[in-house]
């Protein structure tokens, strides 16, 4: 079962090319619902906010509603077993690498926000 495993990874590596000016990895570290670690790049992605865990939406602040729990689930599972292509558009004030960012054919920033598990803000994108 391992064996297969690893098989599938590899093919998921050389599946698909990643475009000049991009970066990417495979099954990246969820962080939150619209953050992830790329291959050692933290990557916040671009144009929405997904509601904040526990703890981490400070008084007076305009966080975003929801589940932070089932937002931070449909990421992993949208990246789930497919490369992660992102393109570098910003840098935000947490040093992170604000990207659109998707795995296959799906838009992550736009699949969070279609599902419900983020809205827009900050920088406008349309999907």
């Amino acid at each position: 079962m391992i064996f297969g495993g690893l098989v599938g990874f590899s093919w998921l590596q050389a599946e698909q090319t990643v475009p000049e000016g991009s970066f990417g990895c495979v099954m990246p570290r969820i962080i939150d619902g619209d953050t992830f670690d790329c291959a050692g790049t933290r990557v916040r992605l671009q144009g929405i906010d997904a509601p904040e865990t526990e703890g981490h939406c400070r008084p007076g602040r305009n966080c975003a509603p929801g589940d932070p729990n089932a937002s931070t689930a449909n990421l992993h599972r949208l990246v789930r077993w497919s490369k992660v292509i992102c393109r570098k558009t910003d840098i935000d004030g947490y040093g992170r690498t604000v990207a659109r960012c998707s795995a296959g054919d799906v838009d992550l920033s736009c699949a969070q926000v279609d599902g419900g598990y983020a809205i827009l803000r900050y920088t406008p994108i349309s999907c």
